[in-house]
């Protein structure tokens, strides 16, 4: 220890274990960790609702973990942190890396301004596996095509490195002018967010629970089980990922720890996924704006308040993906298999622009992670990188039927079906009256009608697309 003071900044890495400019920063001495509130520049994805909430959980245990001494401020880093610099003598500057395209021109901004004022800065890699700009294709261009990135560019280099231990002593040091944690203002005034932190730890220490307890009781029938939103065999891990509370380095060396077979390869190859979409993210900066196939900017979307608020609401007349959307409303995530069932639905039976969906789970997901989240959008919707054939329409009859047999995870979240027979549980409108009258739904009333039809939406699609698919 060379008795310096460095600047630690938190960003989204906010844990004490393998966290490496935290463990840089503390062997050059006295540490003063500081988080910064920045929307400044984020524009439309400044932040949403539920993701506050989260941070503010977050950043609280974070805080606790340091003994109270998690500096907090509010504003513009470009500026907040070359005033520290020259305030409290500081020796040199430690964060993570983030891979938004507005904090990649803030950060290469920042390098420089602190440079000039003779700073020392070090940035380091704490959030993915493999840095986007290590992966690339034999003619040096970007992959565009989720297998062979994964397969021939991540696995065939160096594995990630090992997970590292928290420093064993971490001497911080406080510094004038920073906030209580309150004044961020993240809580929403009208405390609807009370249920939703119900059904979460938001804590590092609850990240690592819930991995242990995922790897002991789901990861060895996760290549199936993941399917069945009903069985919870997914692991739920996306927000302490997206937050840093757990590194994808902790995840991955856990997971292959239990032994390399079908369960944990298919696991492994979903954290694959979220560097894709950091890659993609790195590579083509317009992705949360712009359709990847430009081919989608003569689509013709049909804008429909009505509908929108619909499926926003989780009334749309189709059970699959009402359930979902209150999930997402209630608990602030959605199981996988019904997050593709609800953006379908809205990208193709309601010809819905895919942005729209985006900025509404944005808003309501607690793991919401911009590259993540418009990818699997563009995805969806057959616009983006390795996407699903714009043809592949999800119906959330059959997938209900298939994915939900016994209608457990529907009914929880949509309990005015719960007396409905299981063969009419995806599609009421097709119940006989009798059957309707005795488990007390009725049609418009406590429950919604159907918002389109299945069929005749799809073919509305269909006639779209086609518009568009031999377009240069």
């Amino acid at each position: 220890m060379s008795g310096k003071k460095s600047l630690l900044w938190f960003r989204q890495d906010l844990r004490l274990d393998d966290n490496p400019a935290l463990i840089a920063a503390c062997e050059e001495g006295q540490v003063v960790p500081i988080y910064i509130l920045d929307d400044s520049n984020a524009g439309v994805h400044a932040m949403g609702s539920a993701s506050r909430v989260w941070l503010h959980h977050a950043l609280h245990k974070l805080d606790e973990a340091l003994n109270g001494c998690l500096n907090f401020f509010k504003g513009d880093p470009l500026q907040i942190i070359p005033k520290l610099i020259s305030e409290q003598t500081i020796d040199g500057v430690y964060w993570n890396r983030c891979y938004e395209p507005w904090r990649v021109r803030r950060d290469t901004q920042l390098k420089k301004k602190l440079h000039q004022q003779g700073c020392l800065v070090n940035s380091f890699n704490g959030s993915l596996l493999w840095e986007p700009w290590e992966v690339f294709k034999k003619d040096g261009s970007p992959y565009r095509v989720f297998t062979p990135f994964y397969q021939r560019g991540c696995l065939a280099l160096p594995p990630p490195r090992q997970p590292m231990s928290q420093p064993k002593d971490i001497e911080t040091c406080e510094v004038f002018g920073s906030v209580n944690l309150t004044d961020l203002k993240l809580l929403p005034v009208i405390p609807w967010d009370k249920p939703l932190v119900n059904h979460w730890d938001i804590s590092d220490e609850g990240g690592k629970l819930l991995l242990d307890k995922f790897l002991k009781t789901k990861l060895d029938n996760y290549k199936e089980g993941r399917n069945f939103p009903a069985k919870k065999t997914v692991s739920r891990l996306s927000p302490y990922l997206h937050f840093g509370q757990l590194s994808p380095n902790q995840v991955w060396f856990s997971a292959r720890e239990k032994g390399v077979n079908d369960n944990t390869k298919v696991f492994c190859s979903e954290l694959g996924w979220r560097e894709f979409s950091y890659y993609l993210l790195y590579h083509f900066p317009d992705l949360p704006q712009k359709n990847w196939n430009s081919k989608f900017d003569a689509f013709d979307w049909q804008p429909n308040d009505k509908r929108l608020h619909a499926w926003q609401k989780g009334l749309t007349g189709y059970p699959l993906v009402d359930a979902g959307m209150r999930e997402l409303w209630q608990t602030g995530f959605m199981h996988n298999r019904v997050r593709m069932v609800v953006a379908s639905f809205l990208v193709k039976n309601c010809l819905i622009d895919w942005r729209e969906g985006e900025k509404w789970f944005w808003n309501c997901l607690v793991d919401a992670d911009l590259a993540s989240n418009s990818a699997s959008w563009q995805w969806v919707a057959g616009c983006g990188a390795d996407a699903a054939p714009y043809f592949r329409i999800f119906n959330p009859v059959t997938q209900g039927e298939k994915f939900d047999p016994t209608g457990e995870y529907t009914k929880y979240f949509v309990p005015e079906l719960a007396n409905l027979p299981q063969k009419y549980l995806f599609n009421p409108c097709q119940a006989p009256q009798e059957f309707l009258d005795k488990a007390n739904v009725k049609l418009g009333q406590n429950y919604p009608r159907p918002l389109v039809d299945l069929r005749a939406s799809r073919e509305l699609a269909l006639s779209a697309y086609n518009a568009i698919k031999d377009k240069p």
